[in-house]
């Protein structure tokens, strides 16, 4: 581009633009570069298992329970605890506090439902049944299904009836049983008759279609790339809002080339949504974790998995988890890619928050040391110390 500008700059009729100098693009990486932009991002597929997912009003109702606090054991959390609004539905932290610590860190949600499994491990497979997840996990809202169906009824009956149809009665109920509560608490839910289990189990399963239902219109925002790769794809010159540094050039040159991040980080939403082992160390505070090799026996195991009764629509929509790989070496500390946009503005970084800064994290990368268990798939890349801060000038352009 700089070269064909070159006569037009020498006799004064342009001003330079910024970044000009930085390499020029080959027609095949500017193709790259225009598949990454939200522009190229396809409409969100409906949700075949949830009927209720593209609905304003159940998004509406799943707005009001994703902020709403009563749905935890103790009161004080809610969904929106750890998915902060202001901070790209995450918290900064390295665990998720709720009643406890959780184990992992708290992904963000702005385009999370174009994935086909959920977590860093892919233990779901509907965003609906993602949410439900968390309610019932005693270091998050720990709460139980019995009195999430009380609260319905006590709080919420005519909105919940509205959408869903009528809630059943109740009132012979345990206030609080549930298969992953306390022992009390399970052995209560063990006493349920079992269309009873299966009535509260409904309206559980609706909690969550409604809270998918919101979480769906969560998007992301274009940022400067965006409007650089827009640009660059349709062969002109950046805007000076838009124009990159030369830095931040070579970053993306390397991104999608010598460092090979868009191997794995790909597509508008800078991620293939799979699970991949890049050694990242463990944390010793925290029990074993073995990431997509243990997810994969959750998600096979969920009574609100796509092969569940809790399904909307037919066993057609159960693709992913017809054909799940069911073992192997590469599913072993295996975690999933996550969205790269938005990443300067929420360290720390992996599913532990082992990194701190994204200079670690390209550190990390670049050296691409062995994994304490399973395969990694990186391989050492020569690249200066220019390259790697080029990387990093890059990467803060997903956030500007």
């Amino acid at each position: 581009m700089c070269r064909r500008l070159a006569l037009l700059l020498a006799f004064g009729f342009l001003a330079l633009p910024a970044g000009c100098d930085g390499p020029d693009f080959s027609e095949p990486e500017k193709a790259t570069i225009a598949s990454l932009s939200l522009s190229a991002l396809k409409p969100l597929p409906p949700d075949p298992t949830n009927k209720y997912a593209d609905k304003p009003g159940p998004a509406a109702f799943g707005a009001t329970l994703f902020f709403e606090q009563r749905l935890s054991r103790d009161g004080n959390v809610a969904c929106s605890t750890c998915h902060m609004i202001d901070r790209q539905f995450q918290d900064d932290r390295p665990f998720g506090v709720g009643v406890g610590e959780s184990n992992r860190r708290t992904m963000p949600l702005a385009g999370v439902a174009y994935g086909p499994w959920f977590f860093w491990d892919g233990r779901r497979d509907s965003l609906w049944a993602q949410a439900l997840t968390p309610l019932e996990d005693q270091n998050e809202h720990a709460g139980t299904r019995t009195a999430y169906a009380h609260l319905m009824v006590r709080e919420f009956k005519t909105r919940y009836e509205r959408i869903f149809g009528p809630l059943p009665d109740v009132s012979a109920l345990p206030a609080s049983a549930g298969p992953l509560g306390t022992a009390a608490e399970q052995a209560a839910w063990a006493a349920m008759a079992a269309d009873q289990r299966e009535k509260v189990d409904t309206v559980f399963a609706n909690i969550g279609k409604a809270i998918a239902a919101f979480e769906r219109t969560i998007t992301h925002a274009p940022t400067r790339f965006d409007r650089f790769a827009n640009a660059v794809g349709a062969g002109q010159t950046p805007e000076t809002d838009a124009a990159f540094s030369d830095e931040e050039a070579l970053g993306l040159k390397l991104f999608i080339g010598k460092a090979r991040c868009s191997t794995c980080h790909n597509g508008p939403r800078f991620t293939d949504e799979s699970f991949h082992n890049t050694g990242v160390p463990p944390v010793d505070s925290k029990p074993p974790d073995l990431g997509r090799q243990t997810g994969v026996s959750e998600v096979l195991a969920d009574p609100f998995n796509c092969f569940g009764r809790f399904r909307d629509g037919g066993e057609q929509a159960c693709g992913e988890l017809r054909h799940i790989v069911r073992d192997g070496p590469e599913l072993r500390r295996a975690y999933k890619t996550p969205s790269l946009r938005g990443v300067a503005d929420r360290p720390p970084y992996m599913h532990t928050g082992q990194f701190a800064t994204l200079e670690d994290v390209v550190a990390h990368y670049a050296a691409a040391p062995r994994p304490v268990e399973g395969t990694s798939e990186l391989q050492p890349l020569r690249l200066s110390d220019r390259e790697k801060a080029a990387l990093v000038a890059f990467l803060r352009t997903l956030s500007e």
